[in-house]
Parts: C-alpha cells; structure tokens; sequence
C-alpha cells in the first residue's frame, strides 16, 4: 500500500484578514521562522498560500496568497473521529509515577470535541477546576484507514504531526471518591476542548519519526516540562502497530504520544492549573501552542 502523501509541508487553519473566511493555508516562511508561525499570527505577519479543501489530509495547493488574522488549530472534532491516546510513555513521567516500564502501551480515549483551537481560552466546568494539570505532547494524526500494521510500516500512515496537551482532572482521574478505587482515565480526560492541539500540523515527510524532537511545556512563563521524544518507551511506529492490532484506525484520528516527567500531579507540593492560567507547549520543529484556562459555570 502506497504511503499517505500530502500535498504540503506545513498546513495552518486560520481566519483570512481579507475576507474573514476560515481556510486552510501553507505558511510563508523561511527556515528560521519554521517554529514562529504563533508569533508571526499574532504580530500580524503571517502569509500563507492558500490550500484547498475541506479537511486538511487532502488539502491541496494553489498559488493564490493570503494573509492571516487569527491563528486556529489544524484540526476540528468533525475531522477527527477519536483521539487514541498514549499514557505512562515517557520514561522520566513513568519514574516519577513511582511505576515500572509497561511491556506495552498504555491507552485511553478522547472523543471528537476534545479538539480546541491553538489561542481560544478553554473552558474548565468548576467541577473539574480543583486538580487541573496539564500535559505537553506530541501528536500525529493518521492518513488513511489502517489495521494490522507492522512496525516497518506504520510511517506510511502518518499525515502530520502537531503539539497538543492532555489536559487532565487528576481528582477525577485518581481520588477513590471520585474515580473508585481503580483510577480511569477516561473522564477526567475527555471533556470538551480538554486535548487543544497546534499551532500547525507538519508533514510526516518533514519530520520521519519524529523521535528526536525536543519538548518543553510553560505554565505562565514558568518551564514546568522538558522532554525529547528519544525518551519515548514506544514511537510511532510501535504506537501505531499495537493500537492497529485487531482494530481499525480511522482516518484523521489524532494520536497523543504521552508525556514526559513534570507534571503538576507529581510537584512538591503539586501545583495545579489555576484560572486564568496560560499552558504553552513548544515541540521543536513544530512550534508553540498557547492556550488560557478558564473557569466556566455550566
């Protein structure tokens, strides 16, 4: 089978300054500003030519230049029928969870409408406020239907790759009287916007396995995460051959790689996601994605 093949290198969902529409666009960048597409969005200097089409595995190049007036994220929930993500996957978060390396991935789920947008503030019910954490990542979204992949050619199956961060509500993940006396992940995991992802979506053609990629997650301006994806204990290759085992994955699910050591959960004291807090993820060759955390009464 043919590996997926996309017609750009670095694919942005935006609303156009010229006329207001939200399209999809190919940065206009030279190779010094490859991780500042963020920054060039919000100082107003960010071109793109324009890609056509209505999701952004198939989106095809044209000559014609726009210019971008609000940076969004590359992908909506109607372009993703599931998040399948990764837990426990990084060395230095397995270690300070005080476990032991898995002989296999660790997985949960995510619906559709845990995709947010790079920059729009996530809306966080009350009840989910008390524990709030945040989890910087690398994720790749699958290129076309796949099942029963073996290692050697699970890359052929990647469209891109994006920053993202599991946003999680450890109480409702971990305290008996929430969660029971097993942990699920599930819930505390899975609300609306909890899984924001950006700024842009690179090419699996640019980036190959992406596992030598630098990671570092920013609460406020606080570095609170700094990983590399060489830590990994499973890749993509390995993620993609065990999640296909037996079981079809769609196109446009979006896969989250896990997270490296850092998170609130496991500081001493642990420090939490508060309102109005800012949570930045920088992934190397890929960029920063920003978003604020907001309280909501629902």
């Amino acid at each position: 089978m043919a590996p997926v093949q996309v017609a750009w290198d670095r694919l942005v969902r935006y609303v156009s300054a010229t006329d207001n529409q939200i399209r999809y666009g190919e940065p206009i960048l030279d190779p010094t500003e490859v991780e500042n597409v963020a920054q060039l969005a919000t100082e107003g200097k960010l071109q793109v030519k324009i890609l056509e089409g209505t999701e952004p595995i198939s989106a095809q190049r044209t000559d014609k230049v726009d210019k971008v007036k609000t940076l969004l994220g590359p992908i909506e929930p109607k372009n993703t029928p599931i998040f399948r993500c990764i837990g426990l996957n990084y060395k230095s978060h397995i270690l300070e969870a005080s476990r032991t390396l898995p002989p296999y991935p660790t997985t949960f789920t995510k619906p559709s409408h845990s995709a947010a947008d790079h920059g729009e503030d996530i809306p966080i019910p009350a009840f989910a406020i008390k524990k709030l954490d945040y989890e910087g990542e690398l994720a790749f979204v699958i290129g076309k239907d796949c099942k029963n992949v073996k290692e050697e050619d699970a890359l052929d199956f990647i469209a891109g790759y994006t920053a993202t961060n599991d946003v999680s509500a450890r109480d409702w993940q971990r305290d008996p009287e929430l969660a029971g006396l097993v942990p699920q992940w599930t819930f505390g995991k899975s609300l609306d916007k909890f899984a924001p992802l950006g700024p842009v979506l690179v090419a699996a053609h640019v980036l190959g396995a992406a596992d030598t990629l630098s990671l570092k997650t920013f609460v406020n301006d606080e570095l609170r995460q700094q990983g590399n994806t060489s830590d990994l204990c499973f890749g993509a290759r390995q993620i993609i051959a065990f999640l296909s085992k037996g079981t079809t994955l769609q196109k446009g699910t979006v896969i989250m790689t896990g997270t490296p050591g850092g998170v609130g959960l496991f500081m001493k004291p642990p420090n939490f996601i508060k309102h109005g807090d800012t949570v930045s993820v920088w992934v190397e060759k890929i960029g920063t994605l920003s978003n604020r955390y907001v309280v909501v009464d629902e």
